[in-house]
């Protein structure tokens, strides 16, 4: 399978254009952001999204010609990862945007809950990265300099600093995870030209974090824009340094 519309092959020696980009959890707020900046700079952009096809919520773009929609999918299944990387060997990257909340203090804390909170944000992040590499593996080998392709993964700020998750352990501890299999992946496959990092945002500025803290100060909380700016930074061939990192994305926050 491959992007719609706009041609194979890698683009320009430091742009995204014409280059190959799946972002799971393209459509929530912060992964349509990163979206419309990856179409935006001519990227070819798979989405795998878990509604059925014809109700995706990026419906709005579905018509964009760099955009492809996979239906059906659900990130925390072996299976459904393996079929929308499958067949994708011109990869170039492969963005980890998929995740959820939950915050509860640990006695009111199910199993159930810490189960979901590490399929959605860990095991999702662990099985998209796994088939992202699987693919540029069977790609050809960098003659160019610029390496072989670019992971980025979205941690969060409690994984820098677990003390800003009390009361919200689960949650914490799979970010964590995502955050140490970052750095850890990264080193893993440096030797391949392969760059991974991840970015840590603290509360994003959204209609529904405003909804929720309607008496903070939302100027200081980063746009999910501001954060895609950076995202697209570490999967462009222009970043030929940059590895093995959890980057804060806090803004003034």
């Amino acid at each position: 399978m491959g992007g719609t519309g706009a041609p194979a092959g890698h683009g320009g020696a430091d742009g995204l254009a014409g280059r190959l980009v799946v972002v799971g959890g393209g459509a929530g707020a912060l992964g349509r952001a990163v979206v419309e900046r990856l179409l935006a700079d001519g990227a070819r952009v798979v989405v795998p999204t878990i509604e059925p096809e014809g109700e995706s919520p990026l419906a709005t773009i579905a018509a964009h010609p760099g955009l492809e929609i996979v239906p059906s999918v659900d990130l925390a299944r072996e299976d459904d990862v393996a079929r929308v990387y499958d067949g994708r060997d011109d990869l170039w990257a492969s963005i980890q945007v998929a995740g959820g909340f939950e915050m509860a203090p640990i006695t009111e804390t199910g199993l159930d809950a810490w189960r979901r909170m590490w399929e959605i944000n860990a095991t999702s992040c662990f099985l998209c990265c796994r088939e992202a590499v699987r693919a540029m593996l069977r790609g050809p080998r960098d003659a160019s300099g610029e390496g072989r392709g670019r992971l980025v993964n979205v941690a969060a700020q409690t994984a820098l600093d677990p003390r800003r998750g009390a009361g919200m352990v689960a949650y914490t501890a799979a970010k964590s995870a995502v955050a140490a299999l970052s750095v850890a992946l990264g080193e893993e496959l440096a030797a391949e030209g392969i760059w991974v990092n991840a970015v840590a945002p603290s509360i994003i500025d959204t209609p529904a974090n405003r909804a929720a803290m309607p008496d903070a100060d939302h100027d200081r909380w980063p746009a999910p824009e501001q954060i895609a700016t950076v995202v697209a930074f570490l999967v462009s061939p222009a970043n030929r340094v940059a590895r093995s990192g959890v980057i804060p994305v806090y803004g003034r926050g």
